[in-house]
């Protein structure tokens, strides 16, 4: 524990951290990949490029300061990170070289005004962080190697079926090569890939979806191919049936609560991922449980997994669903093939939302979802009953 010294510390440099925090840590991974580039085979380089991981990584240095007085306010934030640290294979022996490496970076930005006192403090806070992070972490790599089917660090996968679902998204059926068991999951949560595109020097690493329920002898992941993105392109364009690919066991903490209550999902593009996944569970082992589905996207060319929505509501009673195009085609617009015209505004979506009492769960560009739970806090909709997921480094809603 820390003392009350260290503690007035740290909450001294709040302010400090608020103004200067993404410089700090800006510098702070410049510096760690320059003495340390043998991490970039763990660091997603794309969140590297446009600052998102900079800011997330700052935004939990500056909550850690503001609650340091009481540490448990951030476990959830913690075990949430950790699952991605899990996922990713961060290792113990890392956590002392991205200490030093910060407390460097915040004496080199912050100049004078980091005194050896308020370096010593954070030294100590960091250890005390650090070690919730490796005890968590250090659970979450047991149970992953010891459930049933389970297994550590990456394995074998072997496509088994690619299936295009839109115009830019695919869907990747994967079967393990060993021919064992594979772990089960909660819907919602989502399959870590590593890859060796040629040409590249270190290896890339991305967090997607599964969208599809447990319980089958493969997994599915449904893939959007992003203009710029080295991974999904070599997904969509040189890994085909028979491809192998690195998968490390499901985590994710955004998951579906399996009561009764009626719940609300969803989507925008390829954030319909995890919502289907929830959806089919929902169908699988709650047949009774109301469900009103709700996705956005542009048109129907780039609708993923359209079809197989479609049939879930005709099929089943319990399910409604509704679709909002922003920009119809000619096609769309003769086929009627949508509900709404345009984004989700708040009078549509509260003319077709059953209760805000509901389990809300959304999940897609960060804009969209902004939008969406500022409409859901309009309509009253208690915190307790929002869920949602960032595709990438946490961010804020507001």
């Amino acid at each position: 524990m820390l003392n009350e010294k260290t503690i007035e510390i740290i909450k001294s440099t709040v302010p400090v951290l608020e103004v200067h925090g993404t410089a700090i840590t800006t510098h702070f991974y410049k510096t760690l990949f320059t003495n340390h580039p043998e991490l970039l085979n763990i660091f997603n380089h794309a969140n590297q490029r446009e600052g998102k991981q900079q800011t997330a990584l700052a935004n939990a240095v500056y909550a850690a300061a503001l609650h340091i007085d009481k540490l448990g306010a951030i476990i959830p934030v913690v075990k949430q990170i950790a699952q991605k640290h899990r996922a990713l294979g961060v290792l113990p022996e890392h956590y002392p070289i991205v200490g030093e490496t910060l407390l460097k970076s915040i004496k080199e930005v912050l100049g004078d005004a980091a005194t050896d006192e308020i370096i010593g403090a954070w030294g100590e806070a960091y250890g005390v962080i650090a070690d919730a992070f490796i005890g968590i972490e250090k659970d979450m790599y047991q149970e992953a190697k010891e459930q049933a089917g389970g297994w550590e660090g990456f394995r074998n996968f072997v496509v088994t079926k690619k299936v295009a679902e839109s115009d830019c998204i695919t869907s990747f059926y994967l079967e393990p090569e060993d021919g064992k068991a594979i772990a089960s999951f909660l819907p919602g949560q989502y399959l870590t890939v590593r890859v060796h595109p040629e040409g590249e020097e270190y290896s890339h690493i991305r967090h997607y979806s599964l969208s599809d329920a447990a319980g089958k002898s493969y997994y599915r992941i449904s893939v959007k191919r992003e203009d710029h993105g080295v991974v999904s392109n070599y997904l969509h364009k040189d890994v085909q049936t028979g491809s192998i690919l690195e998968i490390s066991a499901p985590a994710g903490d955004f998951v579906l609560d399996k009561n009764e209550t009626p719940v609300v999902l969803i989507s925008g593009g390829v954030g319909i991922t995890p919502m289907i996944s929830m959806l089919n569970t929902i169908v699988k082992e709650q047949p009774q449980r109301e469900v009103v589905f709700i996705h956005g996207a542009l048109n129907s060319s780039v609708h993923g997994l359209k079809g197989e929505l479609q049939d879930l509501a005709e099929k089943h009673a319990n399910i409604r669903s509704y679709v909002a195009y922003s920009e119809p085609t000619q096609q769309d617009l003769e086929d009627k093939a949508y509900d709404k015209e345009g984004f989700m505004d708040l009078e549509w979506l509260q003319s077709i939302i059953p209760s805000k009492d509901a389990d809300f769960y959304f999940c897609g560009p960060t804009a969209f979802m902004k939008m969406l739970n500022s409409h859901l806090k309009e309509l009253e909709v208690p915190a307790e009953n929002i869920h949602f997921e960032f595709f990438g480094p946490a961010s804020s809603l507001e």
